[in-house]
């Protein structure tokens, strides 16, 4: 591996561990060269690739960073941490691969994800929704709304007020 910060190959892994149930290994690594720690991460590449198709039709190959960069954005400046979205992540990418599919489309994950989303965080998923959703006024966006409220009228512990 090749050292982020003076660019040298010559690195000695100080630490490995198994991560996302034994999916993957996080390596701490020395360089040789300038003495910073940096850390890497192996998996096993999947052998079947998953397609997604979107509403247009088109087809692009399945990226979890996607669905992952949405979601910051989603949860920005709420109380959502990012291993709880590496998770809600994780567990969306586990269930598309174990339904075995080749190609998806961009609706299933949509889904997949804001039901998830609902559940960690009110306000994120309103965020996610609008922009999933696409919807085409106000009327839309507070309809979406009230579901949510309805949705969670057993209050969920440390998760604000919608309004």
């Amino acid at each position: 591996m090749r050292c982020p910060f003076c660019d040298q190959d010559k690195d000695k892994v100080v630490d490995s561990r198994a991560r996302d149930g034994g999916r993957t290994i996080r390596r701490r690594r020395e360089c040789l060269a300038c003495g910073k720690r940096f850390t890497t991460r192996e998996a096993v590449e999947a052998t079947v690739r998953l397609t997604v198709i979107k509403k247009d039709g088109s087809r692009v190959p399945f990226d979890p960073r996607k669905i992952l960069a949405g979601l910051e954005k989603a949860c920005f400046k709420r109380p959502v941490s990012a291993a709880q979205l590496e998770e809600l992540v994780n567990s969306v990418e586990e269930e598309l691969f174990r339904a075995g599919e080749r190609e998806v489309p961009g609706v299933k994950i949509g889904q997949l994800v804001s039901s998830r989303l609902k559940d960690i965080d009110q306000v994120a998923y309103v965020r996610f929704a609008s922009v999933y959703k696409q919807f085409r006024d106000l009327d839309d966006l507070l309809e979406e709304v009230r579901d949510v409220i309805e949705h969670n009228e057993q209050k969920t512990p440390g998760q604000g007020e919608l309004f």
